[in-house]
This record gives structure tokens, sequence and C-alpha cells, in this order.
């Protein structure tokens, strides 16, 4: 009954707001205590008793009362945080303004005139419980400054949101403004030591002021991706300035919370379903406030003190003033350098990650999380802001825990539209991972775990699960994934000078991609189509000139499928064979027509499905093209990488100084517009259903891409291997490939081939485009996962749109 009672108080509250004419003052204490300070109202009961038509309504008729709710329930906060919440009811009041500004500030976003509200100062009011001395400054300081300074001050709160430290409970005014709060981060783990003991209590408080924390954040929902992508958000930028003494303690909080999650506990079968944990509500909430708090500009002064930072030999000493980025979250997670913390870090995430992956003999008996998202993004933003942790990661072994599960949920997403995002962020991981000499070296060793995927079964090396992976989205995805591809096998590219050998399975994909792109009806469909021709025949060469020893199953592949690369040379580039074979496109209908056997999958695994009918979804940016993301370097003959102009390619024999990095089919390319002023062609890349409209495959085109195929080097092996080959099985009558094989293996071409040519790797290069896709994509992320309550749903948010399967 009594909660019945509260309910009933708080909306009877929430209809005098809506229909008052007149401005209620700010000095009616009892009519603005009704919100907060008569009972607890649970955060689902105020999303409920508070709607969205009625908080509309306030702002527009009645705009002074909405300004008057906001700063009073703000002003409450920072009443209670002064004090140090030493009552339940002043805990209570702080949880109802909390729940209270979670609800409205969406609201407060949605309308550009509102949005600088927050910005403002209150005239001829001043901050309670400031000092004196400090009154002046403290009268001037806009109200978002203060709602942030008061979180950050209620998140090391001693009994409300830490455990206090003092035994004989003094005055907790006098605790709150003494407090040390790096003695009271949450969790041991980077830059801290001691475990304090769990409490739920502490756990659910906390949850509830980064929820607050950030909806506060979340005004960069509600601007168009258009507006000035270089204007950082100026919540985020403030709370992670030097102005909240907070920063560093609520950083490691955040972090270590996160990396020190085990969701698996001591492994008692089901006790997910008989406990709830309480926990992983807080790592869900710490793991988003963390992955927004961590922007910086791309381009600016930020990143040139982020390089710097990564290429300084020495540590600077932990107690001086943090130099570099203006954004502290940036700057101390780019300062993490003691290998007890990279390890730290990189066992969390290892540990999440591989969570779904567990396999147990009783269906469903272990909790498997579902925050895989936020964690890639994490893990990206760790690896690109901090140069120490990737090398760290790619040191040893360990990359190869973040190679299996990223590739898992790669396959697993393939076929489902409502994961487009978190099939790009895996790509990107990869991208990024394999510019590095480390990541190739590692894939060599032996794949043995039994992760249930769908997949041929094969007996190889990590090399091979991405390959055979990969194939299986280019040939099995669906069609939104065609501007991946390149990204994909960009990442084979990089990684194939040091595959020291492939499996023949793993060989077998990459021959079949290569016939299935070198289709003439599939080259002459896009402008960009006959790059993927390009990136598989590097692959090749690479293979061939440096990993010829031990790579005998891909030489046999080759040699097998030889007429694949014939037909390649003698490409027709007339334009009556051309219109013929743009006749037969229109029968066509994509590379997954192309019939690969791909054998038996897996014990225990299930198909990749495609999403749910109803399923949201948020839109994403189109990401620019891979010639846009990368940059290329040319590695020396001591293993030092050296960058390459954009401007041209290296000094290579003919055939390689042609291959340019392909290009995204949803972006720009600077290379192909050269190709298409040649051909009277201008076109924008940004649809590919316009692209097939505005572009028509000539002559021209042709012989300008075919004049560049880089064959040379696997035509000498055919020419010198395949007679070898017939000659042996005519002489022994070989009808088995092992002993064809076992030749093969013992088979040399030094001397035969023609010189080797400079490795190139395409290394990712952040870019305002990529920094706009996964501004987009966190956010898109962010709004779907909190639905409990559904903070954001049914406002105007415009950076993207949420739309049914």
């Amino acid at each position: 009954m009594g909660n019945a009672d509260t309910k009933l108080h708080f909306r009877k509250a929430v209809i005098q707001l809506t229909t008052k004419t007149q401005p209620v003052e700010a000095t009616d204490n009892v009519f603005w205590d009704q919100f907060w300070a008569e009972c607890s109202i649970a955060v689902q009961d105020v999303f409920a008793l508070v709607p969205a038509a009625e908080i509309r309504a306030v702002r527009e008729e009645s705009p002074s009362n909405l300004a008057t709710l906001c700063y009073k329930a703000v002003e409450r906060l920072v009443q209670c945080a002064d004090s140090g919440c030493p009552s339940e009811k002043e805990r209570q009041i702080v949880l109802n303004c909390t729940r209270l500004l979670t609800r409205i500030l969406p609201y407060i976003f949605e309308d550009a005139d509102w949005r600088g509200f927050f910005w403002s100062t209150i005239p001829g009011t001043k901050k309670s419980g400031s000092l004196d001395e400090g009154a002046d400054e403290n009268e001037a300081r806009p109200l978002a400054e203060s709602l942030l300074l008061t979180i950050a001050d209620l998140l090391f709160c001693p009994d409300f949101t830490v455990q206090s430290h003092k035994k004989n409970n003094p005055d907790a005014s006098e605790e709150m403004r003494s407090i040390d709060s790096c003695e009271y981060i949450w969790e041991a783990g980077v830059g801290f030591a001691q475990s304090p003991p769990l409490n739920y209590i502490h756990d659910l408080n906390r949850t509830e002021l980064l929820k607050l924390l950030l909806t506060c954040f979340s005004e960069a929902m509600y601007l168009s991706p258009l507006s000035d992508s270089q204007v950082l958000n100026p919540w985020v930028s403030f709370f992670c300035s030097a102005e909240n003494r907070h920063a560093l303690p609520l950083f490691t909080s955040l972090l270590n919370v996160v990396c020190s999650y085990d969701p698996v506990g001591y492994g008692i079968p089901y006790n997910h379903l008989l406990f709830s944990d309480y926990r992983e509500q807080l790592v869900e909430q710490a793991l988003q406030v963390l992955i927004v708090t961590l922007e910086h500009e791309t381009g600016s002064a930020v990143s040139a003190a982020l390089q710097a930072l990564d290429s300084s030999s020495s540590n600077p000493p932990e107690e001086l003033e943090p130099a570099g980025p203006d954004n502290l979250f940036v700057n101390y997670l780019s300062r993490i350098h003691r290998e007890e913390d990279l390890s730290f870090v990189l066992r969390g995430f290892a540990q999440l990650l591989n969570n779904p992956l567990i396999q147990t003999y009783l269906p469903r008996s272990t909790k498997k999380i579902h925050f895989h998202q936020e964690l890639l993004i994490l893990f990206w933003k760790c690896c690109d802001f901090n140069k120490k942790f990737l090398f760290f990661v790619l040191k040893s072994s360990d990359v190869l825990e973040m190679l299996v599960p990223i590739l898992f949920y790669l396959n697993d997403a393939r076929a489902d539209q409502s994961r487009v995002g978190l099939m790009h962020i895996g790509v990107f991981i990869l991208l990024l991972l394999s510019g590095e000499r480390n990541f190739g070296v590692r894939l060599n060793k032996p794949y043995t775990l039994r992760v249930p995927m769908d997949i041929p079964v094969f007996t190889g090396t990590h090399a091979d699960l991405l390959i055979v992976i990969f194939h299986k989205i280019i040939t099995c995805g669906h069609q939104r994934l065609h501007p991946l591809f390149d990204c994909l096998l960009t990442i084979i590219v990089n990684i194939s000078p040091y595959l020291k050998s492939l499996s023949m399975v793993a060989a077998n994909k990459l021959l079949h991609l290569l016939e299935a792109f070198s289709m003439p009806w599939y080259l002459l469909s896009a402008p960009q189509n006959h790059n993927l021709v390009f990136f598989l025949l590097e692959v090749f060469n690479n293979i061939i000139q440096y990993q010829f020893d031990g790579n005998f199953n891909l030489v046999y592949a080759i040699i097998r499928k030889r007429n694949v690369f014939h037909q390649l040379a003698n490409l027709p580039t007339d334009e009556g064979s051309i219109q013929k074979t743009l006749q037969k496109k229109k029968k066509k209908s994509g590379i997954s027509r192309l019939n690969s056997t791909d054998g038996e999958s897996m014990e225990g695994s299930r198909p990749a499905a495609p999403a749910e009918p109803g399923t949201l979804k948020a839109t994403l940016e189109a990401t620019p093209g891979i010639d846009k993301i990368t940059e290329k370097s040319q590695v020396s003959e001591d293993g030092t990488m050296i960058a390459l102009p954009r401007s041209s390619s290296p000094a290579t024999p003919p055939h390689r100084g042609a291959i340019n990095g392909a290009s995204d089919t949803e972006s720009n390319s600077e290379r192909d517009h050269e190709v298409f002023t040649r051909s009277q062609t201008s076109r924008s890349r940004m649809s590919s259903v316009s692209s097939t409209v505005a572009w028509t495959a000539n002559s021209d085109w042709m012989l300008s891409w075919k004049s560049r195929l880089p064959l040379q080097t696997i035509m000498r092996l055919l020419q010198v291997l395949v007679p070898q080959v017939e000659k042996i099985c005519i002489d022994k009558g070989l009808t088995d490939e092992s002993e064809i094989l076992r030749f093969l293996q013992h088979g040399t071409l030094v001397g035969l081939l023609p010189v080797p040519h400079p490795i190139l790797i395409r290394k990712y290069q952040a870019n305002s485009g990529t920094a706009m896709w996964f501004r987009t994509y966190m956010w898109g992320v962010i709004y779907l996962r909190n639905v409990d309550p559904p903070i954001w749903y049914d406002t105007d948010i415009r950076l993207f749109e949420i739309q049914r399967i």
C-alpha cells in the first residue's frame, strides 16, 4: 500500500507541474521537494510516471518551470554531496534526483534552443556548501559543471558508493572535503593493489550515478553526423579535464572494475539463475562511460601529443603533472606502461571476450555476457591510444586469445543485418593488428581449440582459421558486407609474407576467392571490383617469394587452378566482349552463387542466423575507402618499416608499382578518379545502387588495370612446375595427390623466379571519417543496450536512425 501511495504522490506532483501556467518560485521548497524528498521512487516508476509528452509540454508551455526543476534537482545533489550523505534520507534524495534528471535530460538535448541551458549560470544563486572565498567563482559555474563535479564527488562518497575508512564515524561533510579518492578506487588492478569487499548496495548506487553521467554525455546523439565532427562533446571535455579532482581514481576505478570482472565466478552451474549479479550491471555501465569519455580530436594537437607520448622511450615519473592530451582519461590510458598493468588489462579483455565461447556439458549452465561490442570498442581505443599496449598484445601468443573470439563473433554475425557494426569493428581491429609484423608471425601457431563454429573442419594454424572464416564471410555473408571485402583481403595481404604453411583447406579457399572475383561479369559489375583480384595476386606473390618452403599446399592449389590465371591474363578487353559479358551479368546474382564445397561443419556448431524480424538496429555512417584508412609502408631488409608517400608508389618492378590500395565500395577513391577521368566517367561512390546507374565498363577502363596485373611470378612458377608435375604423374602413373605434394614439398624455385619485390604493408591510419563512424556506432550500441530503463527511446535522435529489420 505504501508503495502505491508513493507513486500516487509523485504522479500528483508531476501533474501539478504540467498543469501550472504560472512559474513556480525556486524558493517554494514544499512544492519541489515532492519530486525527491518524500520517499523512494524506483527508476522504472520515474520513467512510467513522467511521460515523454508531458516533459515536452512543460518544455514548450512552461519553460521556466522545467528550468527550475532541473536547477533544484542539481542543487539538491550538490547539497547532499557537500554534506557527505550521512543519512538514509539524503541518500534516497540523491537517487531520486539522479533518476529524475536521467529521465529529463534527453528532452533538453533534443531541442536545439535548450541545449545551452545547462551551460548557463543561474543569476543570483551560488553553489550551496561552497567556501566563502570561492563563492564568486562558484556563482559563475554553469549548471552542467556543477552537476558533473557533484556526480564525481558522489561516486566517491563513503558509505554510499565506497567503503568508509573511518571507524569512529566523524563528520561526513568534513570527510567529503578532505577525502583522497585515490585511496577509494573501486577495484584492484592498474595502480591499485587492494580489492575492497564487494557491497551490492554500493554497486547499485554507482550504477545509477554512471547512468546519469552517460545521459549527460549523450548530447552527442542529438547532433547530426554532418555537424562539425571536430567539435568535442563539452560534457566529456569538462568531466575529463583537470577541473575534476577525481579524474584519475575514477578512470582507474572504471577500468579495473571492467578488467577484473569474472562472470563465471566459482563456476557453480546455473549460479546466474539463482543470484542477481549486481556487479554485471556496474561493469556494463562503467564500460559504456569509459568508451564515451575516451574521445579526442583526430589530426589535432591531441593526436600529436599522443604520438609524442608513445615515441618517448623514457617513462615519466607518475607524480608529475601529465603531459599530453587535455582529456585526462585519454592521457591516463596512453600512459599505462608497467608490464603487470598491461597484462591485467589484456587478461581482462581475453577472459570476457572468450566468455561466450565457453563450452559446458550442461546447456546454458554458465553466464554469458552481452557487452562484447563495448569491449571491442574499448580494446580498439586501448590499442589506438597506447602503442605500448598494442606491442604488448603482439609480443606473445596472447594476441591469439583476442583473435579467436573476434573471429567467432565475425562468423556468428555474418548473416545478421542488425550486427553490421559488430562486423566492422572486428575487421577494423584485425586491420590494425595486421599492420604489425608480429601479428603475422603469431598466426603460425597451430589452432587446437575446438570452438564450435559453422566452418569446415580443418587441421592447421590460426592463419588458416582466419582465412577460412574470411572466405565464409565473403561467400555466405549478406549484401551489406560488400564494403568490407577489400578490408578483409588487405588483412590477408598484410599477414601473407609471414605465413609459413597454409593448410589445403585454406589454400583452396583463397583460390576459390580468386576464381569468384576474376569472373568477367563480376569484374565488370563495379569500377573497383578488379582491386580484389590485385589483392589476392599480391597474397600469392608474397607467399611464393617469401614463404615458398612449407607452402606446398598453396602451390599445388595454384597448379590445379592454373586455368584461372591463364583466363585472367587473356581477359578480352574489346567493346564487343564487354557488352556480351554485361548481358550475361544480368543473370548472375552474387559471389555466393559460386559453388564452394565446404565439407562438414564443426561438431556442435549452428549456422549463422539472420536477424529476427522486428529486431532494432542503428544506422551507420559509410566507412571511408581502404586507401583512406591505411597508409603504405615498405618493409626494409632489416625489418623496419618505411612509410611511403601517398602520391607515389615504391620503385619496384612494373607489376608491383601498380598495386595501389583498393577502395571501399561505399566511398570515394582518388586513384580511381584518375581512371574515371580517362574514361570520361565521374561519379559518387556513396551508394552502390547509384554507382551501377552512373558507371559502365569500357575498353579503356579495362586496359588501364589489366596491363598492371601482377602475374609474372605466378606464371613463372607455373611455367617451371607444371611440366615437372605432369611428367611425374605420367612416369609414375600417379593418381594420389599426396605423392605430388611430397614432390612439391622438396622442390625449389631458387634462381628461377623474378627478383623478390619489397613487402608492402598497409597500416591503419585514423582519419575524421573513421572517427565519425566510431562515434555513430558507439552511440548506436549504447542506445540499443540501455532498454531498462529505455533512456533515449522515442526521443529525436539525429546522429543515427533506429530501424526495424
